[in-house]
C-alpha cells in the first residue's frame, strides 16, 4: 500500500520545460509545489562542463540524455489490423531523461506557429471549402488564436534569449526576417547568429528565385544575455554539438539554465527525482484529481502525494498514458471516432532533402549551430495556393551547416561503397565540400493514427505499455513530392559539381532512423469536450484541477519545432487560469479545488473578491465560454484557506518525525528497485511480459 504524504498546493509530473515554468510561476504566486521527475537530476555545472561534453560517442550515439527503453517504452504498429511490438531502442524520436527532459538535448529551434496554424480547419474551409478536407483527416482549430498567444510567445522568447530576425514587427513586413510570420510586438531578444557560407549561398539563390530566406530562429544566444528570471546565458561557440548534447557555454536555452536555478532557490519548491508516477488518484464523481501515486525507483517504495492542483508536464507519451492508466476521459476508437484520449497523434515529415557537392568550396561543416541555417517559409502551411495540388500543409526548406561531427557526418556521392578504402577516400575528399538542403513537413491528423494501451506488453511497474498506431498517408506523400521539387529547383540553380538523388518519403513509416522528436497529440485542446481533452487553458474537461501541458495538446503538427508554442501556452495557462494567493496568506495550506459536477450555473472569478471572508480563496478564473451548453459547467468554487492565526497544518513538504511511522522519501533504505521489477542497469534489456500464455 502506498505511503500517503502531506498535501501540497500543486504537483508537477515531469520537470522539463513546461513543468519547470509552471512550477516557477506557481511558487512566485505563493503556492507550495512538488516536482516529480522519473529520471535523475541534471545540473550544467556537473554534467555539461568541459571535458564531459562534445562527446559524440557518449551523447549522439549512445544517447546518454535519452529515455531508457528498458524502463519504459511503447509498442508500435502501422495499422490497426496489425499486432504491435515493443520499441527496444529509441531511434525515430528521442524523449529526454532526467531533470530538464528533452530541453537538455534539443537543438534549440524556437518558432512561433503561424496565425493560420492556430485556425487550421476554419482557414482551410474558408479558403477552399469543406470538401477540401479529406474525410479521414480530423484536423481542428486550436482553442486559442495567435493573437491571444502572442504575448506569451514573446515572454518565452525572452526567457530563452532566442536569436533571430523579425519579419513582421507590429504589422510591418521586414525583409531579412520571416515575412509570413504573425505580427510580433518586439524584436527577437538577441540578433541572429552569424551565417556560414552554406547558408549564405542558399539565401542568395533563394532570393534570385523570388523566395524569402531568413535565419532560423533558435535558442542559441548570439551574445551574452540576461533573461526575464535574471539568469545569464553565454554566447554560442558554434561548436556543432547542440542536439543530443549539453552546452558548456550555457548558450543553448533549457530549463536547467533558464528557470531551474531560480526554482531550486525557492523554499516553496521541492524536487524529487527518481520518482516514477504510475497513476493519478481520480474522483470521477467529483470530476477531480486528488493527487498522484509514484514509485521511488531507488527503493521500489510507493507513495501517494495529495495535491490541490495536478499538472501533467511529462512528454507526449507520458501525459497520454497517465490519463489512460487513471481512467480519465474516454479512449479514442478509430472505428467509431468516439473518445478523445489518444486521438490525433501526429509526427512530422523529416529525413527529406537533397545533397550537393562543390569541388571549389570549403564549408567547414564542423562550425555551426541550428541558428546558422537559412530557411524559406514560402511553401509552408498555407503560404501558397493549394487549390489544385491535392494535399494540405507544407514544409520549411532549410540549408546550412550546424553539426558536422566526425562520426555522424560522412557525406559521399551516389555510387560510393558503404565501407572499405574507397569509402574512406570519398569521405576524406568530400567532407569539406558537401552541402545539404533539408525539408521538415507538416503532418496533419488521420483517424487511423492514434495512441492507446497495448493488450499484451507491460512496463516495469506492471502497467500496459502505450501503443502507437501510425503511418504516413497519401497527403504526406503528395506534400513531400511537391515541396521536394522546390528544393531540387534551388539545388540545381546553385550549380553544384555533383547533385545527389532527392530523398523522398516513400513506403511505410520507419521507427529506426532518427527523424525528429516532435511528437504531438493525444490530449488535444478544443472548445468542445466531445472532440478534445482540455479546454483553451489546457484544463481537463473531466477533472477541473488537472492541467495538461505540452505538445500532447496540439490538434495536428505543423512543419516547425513545437517548443515555442508549448512554452507560450504554459505561461498563458498560468496567467489566465491557475490560482494565486494573496500576499498576506503566508505559508497557509489551501484545500484542494472543488468543482460542482452537473452544476448549471456559471460563475466568473476574473476579479479578486473584496469580501475578507473569501479573500483567501485559491482563484481559478472561469467564463461561460469555457464550457459549451450541455457540458460540465465546472463552476470552480474553491474552498477558503484557513484564516490567519489558525492551527492549520503547514503546507511545507512532508518531514516525518523519527519514530512517527514511515520515513521521509529522502531517508528510505537503499534497497535496489530490482524488487519492484525495474532494471538494475541502464542498458539492461527489456523483457515485455504478455498478459496471456501465448508468445509471439
Amino acid at each position: 500500500m502506498a505511503t500517503k504524504l502531506k498535501e501540497v498546493d500543486a504537483v508537477m509530473v515531469g520537470m522539463g520545460w513546461t513543468g519547470s515554468i509552471m512550477a516557477r510561476e506557481l511558487t512566485k504566486a505563493g503556492l507550495t509545489v512538488v516536482g516529480l521527475e522519473r529520471g535523475g537530476d541534471i545540473k550544467p555545472s556537473e554534467h555539461f562542463a568541459m571535458p564531459a561534453v562534445r562527446d559524440e560517442l557518449r551523447f549522439s550515439r549512445r544517447l546518454e540524455l535519452i529515455q531508457d527503453p528498458a524502463m519504459e517504452t511503447l509498442t508500435f504498429r502501422h495499422r490497426p489490423s496489425e499486432s504491435a511490438l515493443p520499441m527496444r531502442r529509441f531511434g525515430s524520436f528521442l524523449p529526454g531523461d532526467g531533470v530538464g527532459g528533452a530541453g537538455n538535448h534539443w537543438g534549440g529551434h524556437t518558432w512561433r506557429y503561424l496565425p493560420t496554424d492556430h485556425a487550421t480547419r476554419s482557414h482551410i474551409v474558408q479558403r477552399y471549402g469543406a470538401k477540401a478536407i479529406p474525410a479521414d483527416m480530423p484536423i481542428q482549430d486550436w482553442a486559442m488564436s495567435y493573437d491571444e498567444l502572442e504575448p506569451y510567445y514573446d515572454k518565452f522568447e525572452k526567457l530563452c534569449g532566442v536569436a533571430g530576425k523579425a519579419g513582421n514587427l507590429r504589422g510591418r513586413k521586414i525583409d531579412g526576417g520571416n515575412v509570413f510570420e504573425g505580427p510580433r510586438q518586439s524584436e527577437f531578444p538577441t540578433p541572429p547568429l552569424e551565417q556560414n557560407l552554406s547558408g549564405l549561398m542558399f539565401a542568395e539563390t533563394a532570393r534570385e528565385l523570388g523566395y524569402h530566406p531568413f535565419p532560423r530562429p533558435s535558442s542559441n544566444c548570439s551574445r551574452p544575455y540576461t533573461n526575464i528570471e535574471g539568469l545569464t546565458l553565454g554566447a554560442c561557440q558554434l561548436c556543432g554539438y547542440c542536439d543530443r548534447n549539453g552546452c558548456e557555454a550555457n548558450a543553448k536555452a533549457g530549463p536547467h539554465v533558464c528557470v531551474l536555478p531560480r526554482l531550486r532557490e525557492d523554499a516553496k519548491f521541492e524536487m524529487r527525482t527518481r520518482s516514477w508516477v504510475s497513476r493519478l488518484v481520480y474522483d470521477k464523481a467529483a470530476k477531480k484529481v486528488t493527487g498522484v501515486v509514484y514509485t521511488d525507483t531507488r527503493s521500489g517504495e510507493e507513495y501517494e502525494q495529495p495535491a490541490g492542483i495536478v499538472v501533467l508536464s511529462a512528454y507526449v507519451f507520458g501525459n497520454v498514458s497517465l490519463l489512460l492508466h487513471s481512467g480519465i476521459g474516454e479512449q479514442y476508437d478509430p472505428a467509431t471516432q468516439r473518445g478523445t484520449v489518444g486521438k490525433n497523434y501526429c509526427y512530422q515529415l523529416s529525413r527529406m532533402g537533397v545533397t550537393m557537392f562543390f569541388e571549389d568550396r570549403n564549408f567547414n561543416p564542423f562550425m555551426g549551430a541550428p541558428g546558422t541555417q537559412m530557411v524559406i517559409d514560402d511553401f509552408d502551411a498555407d503560404n501558397f495556393d493549394h487549390g489544385s495540388l491535392g494535399f494540405l500543409g507544407g514544409a520549411i526548406i532549410t540549408c546550412g551547416h550546424g553539426d558536422g561531427r566526425p562520426i555522424s557526418y560522412r557525406p559521399t556521392p551516389a555510387g560510393t561503397p558503404r565501407w572499405g578504402s574507397a569509402w574512406k577516400k570519398a569521405t576524406a575528399r568530400w567532407y569539406q565540400h558537401a552541402l545539404n538542403i533539408s525539408l521538415s513537413g507538416s503532418n496533419y491528423a488521420n483517424r487511423h493514427n492514434y495512441l492507446d494501451l497495448d493488450p499484451t506488453y507491460k512496463d516495469q511497474l506492471g502497467r500496459p505499455l502505450l501503443r502507437m498506431t501510425y503511418n504516413f498517408v497519401d497527403n504526406d506523400y503528395k506534400l513531400s513530392e511537391y515541396c521536394m521539387s522546390k528544393a531540387v529547383q534551388i539545388a540545381k540553380t546553385m550549380k553544384p559539381t555533383i547533385l545527389g538523388e532527392p530523398r523522398l518519403r516513400r513506403g511505410d513509416y520507419d521507427i529506426v532512423p532518427y527523424q525528429s522528436t516532435h511528437n504531438t497529440g493525444g490530449t488535444i485542446q478544443g472548445t468542445d469536450p466531445k472532440s478534445s481533452v482540455v479546454n483553451r487553458y489546457l484544463q481537463a474537461w473531466d477533472a477541473h484541477n488537472l492541467f495538461i501541458m505540452g505538445a500532447s495538446t496540439f490538434p495536428q503538427q505543423v512543419a516547425y519545432n513545437p517548443t515555442g508554442p508549448l512554452g507560450a501556452m504554459t505561461y498563458r495557462s498560468r496567467a489566465a487560469r491557475l490560482p494565486h494567493r494573496s500576499a498576506d496568506q503566508g505559508q497557509r495550506q489551501p484545500h484542494a479545488l472543488r468543482g460542482r459536477p452537473g452544476s448549471e450555473g456559471r460563475r466568473r472569478h476574473d476579479r479578486v473578491p473584496e469580501d475578507p471572508q473569501v479573500a483567501g480563496h485559491l482563484r481559478i478564473r472561469t467564463t461561460a465560454a469555457d464550457y459549451p451548453p450541455g457540458s460540465y459547467a465546472g463552476s470552480l468554487r474553491p474552498a477558503p484557506i484557513s484564516p490567519a492565526g489558525s492551527t492549520a497544518r503547514s503546507s511545507r513538504p512532508c518531514r516525518r518525525r523519527k519514530g512517527a511511522g514511515s520515513r521521509s522519501p529522502r531517508r528510505r533504505g537503499r534497497a535496489r528497485f530490482r524488487s519492484a521489477r525495474a532494471p538494475s542497469a541502464r542498458h539492461r534489456r527489456i523483457r515485455p511480459r504478455p498478459t496471456c500464455d501465448s508468445r509471439r
